[in-house]
C-alpha cells in the first residue's frame, strides 16, 4: 500500500477529532473513518495496513462504524458514505438523544412541585400537625366552601352525595350559592350522586344549571358516604362514615392536610370512573325521549312521527342509549333506564 494512504489518529487535526468525538466517535474510530474516506473503497486488510494495526482490531472498529451508519460494507469491502449524509445521520441520532434527555429533565423539573408537596405532607405527618375542625350546620358548610373559593380561586370542589335527604337540601336550599360562585369563576364543582335522586323535585333543574355553568355530575347506584375535598389541602368528612349529613345535624369534620385530602380525592376519582353521565343534555334528551315513548308501547315509526325525526334517527338513538347503558337489547335498555331514573 502506498505510504500516502497511511494515516493515524495523531495526523488528525484536533478540532476535527474533538468534533467527531462529540458525535460519538472515539479518536481511533475517527482516524479509521478518515482512512476510509481517503481510500473510498478498501478491504479490512488494506485498511489495517493503512492504520498500521491488526486486521482483528481494525475489523472491530469497522463494525462499529457500520453500526453508526457512517460506513457501508459490501462483499468484504468498506465504502465511505458521503460525510454530509453519514455525519448528518449521526447528528440526527445525537439530537434525538438530546431531545429525549431534555424531555426527561423537563419532566423532572415538573415533578419538583409535587415532590415539595409530598415533603411538606410527610413533615406534617411526622410532626402530628393535622388541623381538624368540627363544623356544625348546613349554612356553615355551604358558606365555608364559598369562603375558601374566594381565597384561592378557581377551587376544585369534589363532593359525593349519598342520599336523597342531602340531595333535596342541596337542590332546594344550597345549590344556588355554589352555582353563582361557579359562574363567577371562583370554583368548579364535580359531584357524584345516587341515580335514585334524579327523580326528586328540583334536582334535574339544579344539576342542569350546575353543568351549564361549568360543573360536572355523574350517577352511581350507591354512593358510600358523604365527603368532599376543596382544593388539594382541605377535606370534609362526616361525623360517621357512611351516614348522611341531615341525620347528624350537618355535623362534619373539616380536615386541613394534604394526606387525607389526597386519599379522598383518589376515592372520588375511583367513584367517578365507575359512574355514568346524566341522562340529559342535547344527546341525552334524545335517548331518553325514544326510551320513554318505547316504554309506552310505541313502534319506531310512531316514535319518529311523534318526535318529528326520521326512523333512522330513532334507531340511532336507541343504539346510543344501549351503548350508554351497557345494554344488550332494547328491553334491557328500558329496564336499565327505569332503574337509573331516566324515565321518571
Amino acid at each position: 500500500m502506498p505510504n500516502e494512504h497511511r494515516t493515524s489518529p495523531h495526523r488528525l487535526s484536533d478540532p476535527l477529532s474533538d468534533s467527531l468525538e462529540t458525535l460519538g466517535l472515539d479518536p481511533a474510530q475517527t482516524a479509521l473513518y478518515t482512512a476510509v474516506l481517503r481510500l473510498h473503497r478498501a478491504t479490512r486488510t488494506e485498511l489495517a495496513q493503512a492504520m498500521d494495526g491488526s486486521v482483528e482490531k481494525v475489523g472491530r472498529q469497522l463494525d462499529d462504524l457500520v453500526r453508526l451508519g457512517v460506513v457501508d460494507e459490501r462483499s468484504g469491502e468498506y465504502l465511505a458514505r458521503h460525510p454530509a449524509a453519514a455525519l448528518g445521520r449521526v447528528i440526527a441520532q445525537r439530537l434525538d438523544r438530546l431531545a429525549e434527555e431534555s424531555r426527561r429533565i423537563d419532566s423532572a423539573l415538573g415533578s419538583i412541585r409535587g415532590l415539595i408537596h409530598d415533603y411538606d405532607a410527610g413533615h406534617d405527618y411526622q410532626n402530628g400537625r393535622f388541623p381538624v375542625e368540627l363544623v356544625s350546620g348546613a349554612d356553615v358548610l355551604y358558606e365555608s366552601v364559598v369562603g375558601m373559593a374566594v381565597q384561592s380561586p378557581p377551587m376544585a370542589l369534589l363532593i359525593a352525595i349519598p342520599d336523597e335527604r342531602t340531595m333535596t337540601d342541596f337542590a332546594h336550599k344550597f345549590a344556588d350559592p355554589w352555582i353563582d360562585a361557579q359562574q363567577r369563576g371562583l370554583l368548579t364543582v364535580q359531584t357524584v350522586v345516587p341515580v335514585s335522586t334524579l327523580a326528586l323535585p328540583g334536582v334535574r333543574d339544579q344539576l342542569t344549571r350546575l353543568v351549564e355553568t361549568g360543573g360536572q355530575a355523574r350517577t352511581l347506584d350507591r354512593v358510600p358516604s358523604w365527603f368532599m375535598t376543596a382544593g388539594a389541602e382541605t377535606a370534609g368528612l362526616p361525623a360517621l362514615w357512611g351516614g348522611n349529613l341531615p341525620d347528624h345535624a350537618y355535623n362534619f369534620y373539616l380536615v386541613r392536610t394534604p394526606i387525607v385530602t389526597g386519599v379522598l380525592r383518589t376515592l372520588f376519582h375511583e367513584l367517578w370512573g365507575r359512574a355514568v353521565p346524566l341522562p340529559w343534555g342535547r344527546k341525552g334528551d334524545g335517548m331518553v325521549r325514544v326510551l320513554r315513548l318505547a316504554a309506552q308501547g310505541m313502534c319506531d315509526d310512531s316514535i319518529a312521527r311523534q318526535l318529528g325525526v326520521s326512523v333512522r334517527t330513532v334507531r340511532t338513538r336507541f343504539a346510543e342509549a344501549m351503548a350508554e347503558l351497557g345494554a344488550q337489547s332494547r328491553f334491557h335498555a328500558g329496564v336499565e333506564a327505569a332503574r337509573r331514573g331516566w324515565l321518571g
